[in-house]
């Protein structure tokens, strides 16, 4: 059979989980879910039942155990009453002994009054003891206050004042003495400030005494930097393209150091400067004391600078003094800047020295217009550049003062150009005209150094004395140029940031110099009547040209600004070529004058019957003349020029002498009369053969040509038409002869011919006339050439 489960047993584990429960919270916590589960009175009172089994249960354990342990706790009973008498006793004995102590206590109460009573008094002796020394102490230390301020131990004064006031005058403020040292403390304060501000101001004043030295002192040491920099990079070549001031040359340089506010020649001391900042700190007039400092270095400032400045003196002495009390005030400024806190401000620094700039600048426009020498501007622009680069150092902006440097360059410049205008003027109006002599060797390398020229011979080859082809105006032009090029250059040596405006302003000023002094003379003088002059321009025109090549080249490799880049072209370098051109052309206009003029002798007799046996004697004279042009007046020519010139004079005589029978008055030409043509013009011809030219020789292929047909038209047998008009031959035989030139000299060659056959037959019928005519004849003849021969 299944067990029979009592009502109450279903809560007995819930009940054994509660009363184990550690705590009340626990317990109630246990408890909760039961009760929720309580649907009814009955389950309720099951849940009770339960509850008091439980309790019956402990109640028997407890019997149970007290039972069993009965006698131990009668045992335990009885000697806690023995404990409990003595502790009775003991409390007897305490409550005596308190009486007892009762009774010292109100002895030893009375002694302590007494006691009391006497400290007191002591107390009040000790309190006035003290009370004097404190007074004592403060009229010490006020006292004190007063000694170090005549020991001029300022800053030590004021502290001590400070302590006074603030420390000991409060230990007795209750004694008059207090409120009157208090009273006296604001007096005491202005003394030590007043003390201060008068040393302050001797400082100052000594400051600017020594302004001047002391920026001398820095230019002198900028210019030790200098030398050293430049040793480096003659060294070492790479540093040559890093400034001074530049991190390379610090980094260079900076095994060199130097004070210059403290060394051996001056000595700045900035104590007095401190010790009032330090006070006027203490006493609370910082913002005060920077304004009246500020008001004073302005005022300082403004005495510093002149009315106006003189720069006409040799050694620039008043603008180095000026700029060097400029230095000086400047690097006092920078260094009070940086050894100071909130004294003076960057934006202060560098408001005065901007106005220090501008007006040093207004002085310096001011007197420029009066100064028209270049060296000395030259000198001033060193002063400049020294000042700049020092400032530099000190971490200033120069830009203003950039700007005045290139000012300086452009009056420098324009100084240059006018003094070198009149040297190339008087160089070209005083020059001879003639090749230059040279007598010994050292005068022919001065004049090789100096000019842009090539000679022909090797130096050792080279006989003394000798002729050079230019005339003495070159090798001084070319000096002057040299001179030209370092004068500009040397302003570029120190500090100029206008690179650029060198190599611009120094190709312009070349320009111009070449242009309008040299090669516009030459050309004026063109408009002479002698060759060798003309000539000799031409060679002087042809070098100048050479040299202007020379010298765009120079420009390049030698321009300041590292930015440019690309050839330099001058206009100068067209200007002679243009001028060499007009040169030669009045060579020709001289040579083909003269030409003209011998030919115009020429007294050809086209419808003569005489034949001559040697050329024309104006034809020997012209010959004669090319040749005497060649060998003397045109021998110092280039060789190209000179072949350009013969040719175009061959040309023009070739071109010349064809015009003669060509003249439309000449309507026939006798067989005789173009032998005598050929005669001459073979003499031409042979005498440029003989120059061994074949260049030559082609000018004269259509004088050649020509002659030949009219010699051949003049057989009469119609074989120099057949020829001439014949495609093929007469482009192999008479190619260089023109169609038309040469149809008409055919008709005028036939006419002759048919003429004098005519005048043949008709003589042949009249014999008397032909007689007449056969006697005559080489009387008048005879005649004519002893007249030529004469002339």
């Amino acid at each position: 059979m299944p067990a029979i489960i009592e009502p109450h047993d279903e809560f007995m584990g819930a009940v054994q989980q509660i009363i184990l429960s550690s705590s009340e919270t626990d317990y109630i916590d246990q408890l909760i879910p039961v009760m929720r589960d309580l649907r009814n009175s009955e389950r309720a009172g099951h849940l009770i039942q339960a509850l008091n089994q439980v309790s019956n249960d402990r109640q028997a354990e407890i019997e149970r155990i007290c039972n069993t342990n009965h006698q131990e706790f009668i045992n335990s009973v009885n000697q806690l009453q023995h404990v409990r008498q003595g502790t009775v006793d003991l409390t007897a004995e305490i409550m005596s002994l308190s009486q007892s102590i009762e009774a010292s206590t109100e002895k030893l109460a009375e002694q302590k009054r007494a006691l009391v009573d006497s400290r007191g008094v002591r107390q009040n002796i000790d309190d006035a003891t003290q009370a004097l020394k404190d007074c004592l102490e403060v009229l010490r230390l006020a006292n004190q206050v007063h000694d170090l301020l005549q020991e001029k131990n300022r800053y030590a004064a004021l502290r001590a004042l400070d302590e006074l006031q603030n420390v000991h005058l409060r230990e007795v403020t209750r004694y008059m003495i207090a409120g009157m040292i208090e009273r006296s403390v604001p007096a005491t304060q202005r003394l030590i400030a007043e003390a201060v501000m008068a040393d302050l101001n001797t400082w100052l004043f000594r400051i600017r005494e020594t302004s001047q030295f002391l920026g001398e002192v820095a230019f002198y040491h900028t210019e030790m930097r200098r030398t050293r920099h430049k040793m480096r990079f003659e060294e070492n070549p790479d540093l040559a393209n890093f400034k001074l001031n530049s991190a390379v040359e610090a980094v260079a340089d900076e095994s060199e150091e130097f004070d210059v506010l403290n060394n051996e020649e001056v000595q700045v001391d900035f104590s007095p400067l401190f010790e009032a900042i330090h006070i006027h700190d203490a006493l609370g007039q910082s913002e005060k004391f920077r304004q009246d400092y500020s008001a004073t270095r302005r005022r300082q400032k403004e005495l510093l600078l002149p009315t106006s400045l003189d720069l006409l003196d040799e050694d620039a002495g008043e603008l180095s003094t000026l700029l060097e009390s400029i230095a000086g005030f400047a690097i006092v400024e920078k260094a009070t800047m940086l050894k100071t806190e909130n004294l003076r401000s960057s934006a202060d620094v560098d408001e005065l020295w901007d106005s220090m700039c501008q007006s040093a600048i207004t002085l310096v426009s001011k007197s420029l217009p009066a100064i028209d020498n270049d060296e000395r501007l030259l000198k001033i622009k060193g002063v400049i550049a020294l000042f700049v680069q020092t400032m530099g150092s000190w971490g200033y902006s120069v830009d203003s003062l950039d700007k005045l440097l290139l000012t300086i360059f452009d009056k420098y410049a324009q100084l240059l150009k006018q003094r070198f205008s009149e040297d190339f003027q008087e160089i070209v109006s005083t020059d001879d005209y003639m090749p230059m002599p040279i007598n010994n060797p050292d005068e022919y390398d001065k004049v090789i150094n100096v000019s842009w020229y090539t000679p022909e011979k090797d130096r050792e080859q080279q006989n003394f004395p000798c002729v050079l082809p230019f005339s003495q105006m070159y090798p001084l032009c070319c000096i002057d140029i040299r001179n030209f090029l370092n004068q500009i250059y040397l302003f570029s040596d120190d500090h100029f940031q206008n690179t650029g405006v060198i190599d611009d302003t120094l190709k312009s000023s070349l320009d111009d110099l070449l242009c309008h002094k040299v090669c516009q003379s030459l050309v004026e003088r063109l408009s002479s009547q002698y060759p060798g002059q003309i000539v000799q321009i031409l060679t002087n025109l042809d070098h100048f040209e050479t040299a202007c090549r020379e010298l765009q080249d120079l420009l390049a490799e030698a321009r300041s600004s590292s930015s440019a880049a690309g050839p330099i072209v001058l206009a100068a370098t067209e200007e002679f070529t243009t001028a060499k051109k007009a040169a030669e052309k009045r060579i020709f206009e001289l040579v083909n004058s003269k030409i003209d003029d011998l030919i115009e002798t020429a007294e050809y007799d086209w419808s003569s019957t005489y034949e001559p046996s040697a050329a024309s004697p104006y034809m020997q004279e012209l010959t004669r003349y090319l040749s005497d042009v060649m060998s003397s007046v045109l021998l110092g020519l280039p060789v190209q020029i000179k072949e350009l010139i013969y040719f175009d004079a061959l040309a023009h005589i070739s071109n010349a002498i064809l015009a003669l029978p060509l003249d439309p008055s000449i309507r026939r030409l006798s067989p005789q009369s173009v032998t005598a043509f050929r005669l001459d013009s073979e003499h031409l011809i042979e005498f440029v053969r003989s120059l061994d030219n074949p260049v030559l020789m082609e000018g004269l292929d259509e004088l050649r040509q020509t002659v030949e047909l009219m010699a051949v038209a003049k057989e009469g047998e119609g074989r120099a038409e057949e020829e001439f008009f014949d495609v093929e031959k007469g482009r192999k035989r008479f190619g260089k002869v023109d169609k038309m030139s040469g149809a008409e000299l055919l008709e005028k060659v036939s006419q002759g011919v048919e003429a004098q056959k005519a005048a043949a037959v008709a003589q042949a019928a009249s014999p008397v006339a032909d007689k007449k005519s056969t006697m005559n004849f080489p009387a008048f003849a005879s005649r004519f050439k002893k007249d030529k021969d004469a002339s």
